[in-house]
């Protein structure tokens, strides 16, 4: 039935996907067809002036700032599961299949929403953006100019911890809460950060409360981040990648199968399985977000 097409598809979906886990996802029970827009209120900023006895305050007025989220992106699969193999094949081919679609379909969101992230991430006042896309490095210890920041643990290397900590800086500058951050990097970014010359090896790899055993990414957190790893970041035109850290709050999002259809193929003997996703992605906080071009030597 489409119905349960629809709920098999997004529980696969969800148990996979990164942006699931670093955004905001409080309006997705808002969706109920494509193009839908989702109003968010901004919280007021209240001022606060000094109160002398016997004269009037200074009053902050309110008003209605408001951000859009508009679901204006869309994604849809189809396959088609032949009779033979319903009825002769030991494998459930249907569940096979469903499984494969939400895949794609997360692979595809994810891919989308973290661009858009990087995207939105603040460059000036404040300047969240840490090195540049160039195939120049930066000296150790410098995080901004027309450079990458070239990761390792040589004297003219960034440590990759220090450049964590950078960004948990910025964001700590920016009144960001701790509780709620993360960290999403490329593989290749945790095979560094794991290497035997790694402070993690004296400190967190491989011990009972490590968040980096064996270059993988485990549940605990580094420099305060929840840490992720993702293959969906894009590429870079001359560094050699780039990483995200942030918060909760910096963007929303919303998501849902729109609609799961199964019909019969008029070309064949099978059942058509199709589904349409759609979904929409805004950065409500740009200072939220710290992103960081990087080298590798």
């Amino acid at each position: 039935l489409p119905s349960i097409y629809s709920k098999k598809v997004l529980n696969f979906f969800r148990k996979s996907s990164v942006v699931e886990a670093i955004t905001n996802t409080d309006y997705a029970g808002e969706i109920s067809a494509y193009g839908d827009s989702v109003k968010i209120i901004k919280e007021p900023v209240i001022s606060v002036s000094a109160y002398t006895r016997n004269t009037d305050t200074t009053e902050t007025k309110l008003t209605d700032a408001e951000l859009s989220l508009v679901v204006d992106q869309a994604n849809a699969f189809k396959f088609i599961v032949d009779d033979i193999e319903t009825n002769m094949s030991h494998v459930n081919f249907k569940e096979v299949a469903t499984s494969s679609a939400a895949y794609a379909l997360k692979d595809a969101y994810d891919a989308a929403v973290i661009a858009e992230m990087f995207a939105g991430v603040s460059s000036s006042s404040p300047d969240h953006i840490l090195g540049s896309d160039s195939a120049t490095d930066l000296a150790a210890g410098t995080f901004d100019g027309t450079g990458n920041l070239d990761i390792g643990f040589g004297s003219s290397e960034h440590d990759p911890l220090d450049l964590m900590a950078r960004m948990a800086r910025l964001l700590d500058e920016a009144n960001v809460p701790e509780e709620g951050r993360w960290f999403v990097a490329s593989p290749d970014f945790y095979e560094v950060l794991g290497q035997a010359s790694s402070k993690l090896l004296s400190v967190d790899f491989n011990a009972g409360q490590g968040s980096i055993r064996n270059g993988l990414v485990s549940s605990g957190k580094l420099r305060g981040f929840d840490m992720y790893k993702s293959n969906n970041i894009a590429a870079t035109s001359n560094a050699a990648g780039k990483v995200l850290a942030g918060h909760m709050s910096s963007t929303a999002t919303a998501q849902t199968i729109l609609s799961t259809e199964v019909l019969r193929d008029p070309t064949s003997f099978g059942d058509i399985v199709r589904g349409l996703h759609v979904y929409g992605a805004n950065v409500l906080r740009d200072d939220a977000l710290v992103s960081a071009f990087y080298g590798i030597d």
